[in-house]
């Protein structure tokens, strides 16, 4: 059973208050999962009671209790590789777990959001692309837009991060991707540039992500597992809208960084000048 099963049969009977606090857990039930009473109730702008109360009346004999139910949920949700592999039936199907991620995806990126996460990006002095092992097909993409279109664009390894964090200073900007379980490197790297001035872009999965404390720019994707995997299609969409959008913002600068990276390209020979077997043909008996 989920969060929205649990609320429907007593939706009816729900206070205007107790309606915010559903609308709320609904869109983020890890807020339940892993904060406080304190956390919901300032965030829906209620008292401590009323989230008890809400509680109640959803038949649990305390906040405790429904917080502890939720848990167990998000916990599947974030299980093992291994045991996804073994589970693989217990949910819906890995077509419909994508369609529904690259739909909520598209909602979450408004061009609101989208401008607020590239705008840093474009003005920056360096980027620095910072990504644990589940998230780094968005860092990757991301990566090799933004290095045709603007210098200074580092995908940072972590064996290597120290000394290539090494020469950040204020005036960069730093593009933190990570999901939960979340990775040490990745949460220590843009702690470390945080405090050195960096300006911190976080994609990430949850307000209570560790990402999400070290900056007021970041976004809150839905990753769903892809049979035993996290998907990688919400954070590789993410990174496709915000190149096209530091595209735009950069205009003539992305235009000639481009066309300087394609003489490069023709003059190194880069790609195969193939000619389909019929073509050659017809230039045969010309």
């Amino acid at each position: 059973m989920t969060l929205q099963e649990l609320i429907a049969p007593v939706s009816d009977r729900l206070t205007p208050t107790e309606r915010r606090i559903s609308a709320l857990l609904v869109e983020d039930a890890t807020l339940l999962a892993f904060g406080t009473v304190s956390d919901i109730a300032e965030r829906v702008g209620t008292s401590r009671p009323s989230i008890v109360r809400f509680a109640n009346k959803l038949g649990f004999d305390g906040f405790t209790s429904l917080q502890g139910w939720v848990r167990q949920d998000v916990a599947r949700q974030l299980s093992t590789p291994s045991q996804r592999i073994r589970h693989r039936g217990d949910g819906p199907s890995v077509r419909a777990a994508l369609e529904q991620a690259v739909r909520r995806t598209l909602e979450t990126l408004d061009d609101r959001r989208v401008e607020a996460l590239a705008a840093p990006i474009a003005k920056a002095r360096a980027v620095w692309i910072i990504s644990g092992e589940t998230s780094m097909a968005g860092a990757i993409v991301l990566h090799s837009g933004l290095s045709m279109v603007r210098p200074q664009v580092h995908l940072v390894h972590e064996q290597s991060a120290a000394r290539q964090l090494s020469s950040a200073r204020p005036g960069d900007t730093a593009v933190v991707y990570d999901f939960a379980r979340y990775r040490r490197h990745s949460v220590v790297a843009a702690r470390a540039l945080a405090q050195l001035g960096v300006s911190i872009v976080a994609i990430t999965d949850s307000p209570l992500s560790p990402l999400a404390s070290l900056t007021q720019n970041w976004c809150q994707l839905h990753i769903p597992a892809a049979g035993p995997f996290d998907s990688v299609l919400p954070s590789a969409l993410t990174s496709e809208l915000i190149t096209a959008r530091v595209v735009e913002m950069l205009g003539a600068k992305a235009h000639e960084q481009i066309d300087k990276l394609e003489a490069l390209w023709q003059g190194m020979g880069t790609f195969l000048e193939y000619v389909p077997r019929g073509e050659k043909k017809g230039l045969g008996e010309g």
